[in-house]
């Protein structure tokens, strides 16, 4: 049963055909950034909403299973403290006492050794390689000899040009070429600067200080994470959405958007072929994959465009082991080529819960490629590779493997290839001449964001519908330069 359909008829009593029509708006993808619209619009009575997912549960790469008892994530997931106010104190009053307020807990191997994440004085002092040391200061002091080559910047000419090549040799580089399956160098530089929050010694040396007793604010290494697995954010927005009249359709896929007046969408679900009609079609969707179903065809411009955007895919292997905890560490980085995991989490102590006892669950993250070799691998395989990355890191897993299950997203993390930017405008620009059609979110907008950056984009659509029905582009158009200053939270 889909737990997520609204009962319209007690929702939305007779007493409304007497009431002017109301804009209808079809949002394409149930994740944060769409069920967030969906409830804001519903919230705020100025439209009727109903969300297409294709999945079995909300919430997308931010969602959450159960497995073997244990809410599970897709990934690793945190919700941040830089959360917009507005939109924080609206998901403390949805999740209640369920948001838990915890500190992070992390650990980045670096030249053989274990350091805390976030980065702590002390134990940078006690587990820093002196080599590592003696190699950032040196960069510190090149720092004050102009460097300029007048080549074009790339994420490498910008994070070696802000932190230096020690830093970004030993952690930085191969992690993104681990991430992204290219060499930094062919980066483009956006890259850098919509992912690496600490791009400079200065900004790096500012996150560790606030780490240190008497200066350190409330904020500073920690974050909110619900009580039952980060993908109750999305079952609360989306169960405040029913409650508001919003109707959810799981199970769903999109096929077709015949543009017009209304617009028209044909899909696939449960029910057999149906065509829905709406004022407004808002997809967060892939950009590309919306280029490809909208109809009149897209331009052929624009279809090329679409298939020179590139996002990468990534596998999630989870193991259950037969103990009550791991390690105490909520996640571990490994920047180091000699491990194919990108990142390791424990659920559990990401939510400090300690049922079920006696059993806890690994999640590594391993990107790749859609219907590459690691992407067509099979369990059996994915489970030992997890196992051979943490042997070679000094944490071999010696209890019993009682489950091993996987998960693939093809869409993981947008590519910023140099050149990327000509190919987005394409499809930006082909998107922005539609009549009322509007992408936004983590995959609408091509962007490799946060959550709490994705509902601020939700939040941000709604702001610009007006109780007429009209769009306000001009306010949208303020909106997506303020998106554009996104940085990715670590």
């Amino acid at each position: 049963m889909n737990m997520y359909l609204s009962d319209k008829s007690s929702v939305l009593p007779d007493t409304r055909l007497a009431v002017a029509k109301r804009t209808r708006v079809a949002i394409l993808g149930g994740g944060p950034a769409g069920l967030g619209a969906a409830w804001q619009l519903a919230r705020q009575g100025k439209a009727d909403a109903i969300v297409l997912e294709q999945r079995d549960d909300v919430g997308g790469n931010a969602g959450s299973f159960e497995l073997d008892g244990l809410a599970v994530d897709y990934g690793s997931h945190r919700l941040h403290p830089a959360c917009q106010p507005q939109i924080l104190e609206d998901l403390r009053q949805l999740l209640k006492d369920d948001l838990l307020d915890r500190p992070r807990h992390g650990r980045i191997r670096l030249r053989g050794q274990w350091i805390h994440f976030p980065l702590k004085p002390l134990d940078l002092l006690r587990n820093v390689p002196l080599s590592f040391v003696s190699g950032v200061a040196i960069d510190s002091l090149r720092k004050f000899v102009p460097r300029s080559n007048g080549k074009p910047e790339t994420f490498a000419s910008v994070l070696e040009r802000g932190l230096g090549s020690t830093i970004c040799n030993d952690f930085y580089f191969p992690y993104a070429l681990k991430i992204w399956g290219l060499p930094p160098q062919e980066l483009s530089a956006t890259q850098a600067r919509r992912r690496v929050s600490a791009g400079s010694m200065r900004k790096m040396a500012r996150k560790v200080l606030a780490l240190v007793p008497g200066i350190k604010s409330s904020k500073s290494g920690r974050f909110f994470y619900p009580h039952g697995g980060y993908g109750q954010i999305s079952r609360a927005l989306a169960s405040a959405a029913c409650k508001t009249g919003v109707d959810i359709q799981l199970r769903t896929t999109v096929h077709r958007l015949n543009l017009g007046d209304p617009h028209q969408i044909q899909v696939q679900s449960e029910k057999g072929p149906q065509t829905l009609t709406a004022d407004y079609i808002w997809s967060t969707i892939p950009l590309s994959v919306l280029a490809r179903i909208t109809h009149p065809q897209a331009p052929p411009e624009v279809l090329d465009a679409s298939r020179r955007i590139e996002f990468r895919a990534m596998i999630l292997i989870y193991l259950v082991l037969d103990q009550h905890q791991w390690t105490p560490f909520d996640a571990h980085y490994f920047p180091e080529a000699d491990s194919k995991l990108t990142r390791l989490s424990e659920p559990k102590n990401y939510s400090g819960r300690t049922e079920p006892k006696g059993r806890t669950v690994l999640c590594g993250e391993l990107p790749c490629m859609v219907n590459d070799d690691l992407w067509n691998a099979s369990d059996e395989r994915l489970a030992a590779l997890v196992s051979d990355s943490l042997k070679i890191c000094d944490l071999p897993i010696e209890s019993t493997v009682l489950k091993v299950a996987t998960k693939r997203l093809p869409y993981a993390y947008p590519i910023y290839r140099q050149g990327y930017e000509q190919y987005f405008d394409v499809l930006d620009g082909w998107v922005n001449g539609l009549e009322r059609v509007l992408t936004f979110g983590r995959q609408g907008l091509f962007a490799h964001d946060n959550t709490h950056h994705a509902l601020a984009m939700a939040y941000g659509a709604v702001d610009c519908l007006q109780e007429s029905g009209e769009f306000d582009m001009k306010k949208w158009h303020d909106y997506r330069a303020e998106f554009a200053e996104h940085v990715v939270e670590d």
